[in-house]
């Protein structure tokens, strides 16, 4: 399968790389003696009836799906003393399926979800529609859905603002027409394609105006970091000449800088990334990662919380903002969030949000690079 999968990676490569100037588990304690539960999935795991159900999609795509998610929301449905319960799917979409029908048959009030597909999302939406249970898309849209609500960030502007910096690092190398690999994220995450929209408009100007030159463009199926490195390492035996990697993410981008690392092109060649996770921050800290983006993951749970407890207890939320769904052309109401870039110069504002551990991000291995920074003293 996976040499299958190669095989299709390489033809992608060659037909779609244009080089020209043209183109584009947990804690299970809870307030007020109710019964939730932060588990890594399985259907008989969902604990509770009457509550706030949440599906999370896999613990491997990015720490936050792993950790931070689960914290934020417990503590948020914990201070307002409601029953909810919080799984995972672990990338099952027939879990993840499974999971909602049994949050139903429970009974619960109000679903928070985080789809792995359009159509597995899509599911879970028209059941829990056929009970009266209003839905909240978090963090991803699920398409032609028809979720009631979506919290997120402004994708697109994620985007812009890897390719923003992106140009910013090849400046300041002083690399010319640089050929730039792209490594986007799953083709069925809406996410994805919102953060491409983005990078390729500032993008694909460059390559109009033979400023940069486009290289290889490739998805990464579930946006599998496995994966992601084999397609890198394809991609950089195919065109050797690669001088920056927009990396949807930072595990991608990790991808990427290990296969550059290899090749003892890590720090030469810049790569983005998202998320703003310890591991790409300690290559930021070192030089081998350009950027990430930081999503306060907190101030979008704490947004999502508010939203779901309001729906539980009878409150019908007012939003001004609406994102429309291309393919099914509703408007979902939307609440928006702003993403902002990190480069060296700021990743200690990172720390100083709590958002990650400062003695994890600079243990001995990056202890000086902090110093460096001044993350620490």
């Amino acid at each position: 399968m996976r040499k299958s999968l190669l095989a299709l990676v390489a033809a992608g490569l060659l037909t779609t790389a244009t080089l020209t100037a043209c183109d584009d588990g947990g804690d299970t304690d809870a307030a007020g003696g109710n019964a939730p539960a932060t588990t890594n999935g399985g259907s008989e795991q969902v604990t509770g009836d009457g509550g706030i159900g949440v599906i999370l999609p896999d613990t491997k795509s990015s720490q936050r799906w792993k950790s931070d998610d689960n914290r934020y929301l417990e503590a948020a449905f914990k201070k307002a003393g409601v029953k909810y319960s919080i799984v995972n799917a672990e990338g099952d979409k027939e879990e993840f399926k499974r999971l909602a029908e049994t949050m139903l048959d429970k009974g619960f009030k109000v679903l928070v979800i985080v789809s792995l597909d359009s159509i597995s999302g899509k599911a879970v939406i028209d059941n829990a529609h056929s009970r009266g249970v209003p839905v909240i898309d978090y963090d991803r849209l699920t398409l032609n859905g028809g979720a009631d609500y979506y919290v997120s960030f402004d994708n697109e502007a994620v985007g812009q603002l890897q390719a923003r910096e992106l140009l910013n690092c090849l400046k300041e190398k002083k690399v010319n027409n640089a050929v730039v690999a792209e490594l986007n994220g799953s083709p069925t995450d809406n996410n994805a394609t919102l953060f491409k929209n983005g990078y390729d408009t500032v993008l694909s100007a460059k390559y109009d105006a033979a400023q940069l030159i486009k290289g290889p463009d490739q998805w990464v199926p579930d946006w599998d970091n496995d994966e992601g490195r084999e397609m890198f390492s394809l991609m950089l035996k195919q065109y050797p000449n690669i001088g920056g990697v927009l990396a949807a993410n930072d595990g991608l981008g990790n991808s990427a800088i290990e296969v550059l690392r290899e090749k003892k092109l890590n720090g030469k060649v810049p790569v983005t990334g998202q998320d703003a996770t310890t591991q790409g921050l300690q290559n930021i800290l070192v030089g081998d990662q350009c950027m990430t983006v930081y999503k306060d993951v907190k101030q979008e749970a704490d947004a999502a919380a508010e939203l779901a407890i309001n729906l539980f207890n009878g409150v019908k939320p007012g939003l001004t903002d609406k994102l429309k769904d291309p393919e099914s052309g509703l408007y979902i109401p939307f609440r928006k969030l702003l993403p902002k870039a990190i480069t060296i110069k700021n990743v200690k504002s990172v720390v100083d949000t709590g958002f990650v551990d400062v003695d994890t991000l600079c243990n001995a291995k990056f202890k000086e690079a902090c110093k460096q920074a001044k993350v620490i003293d």
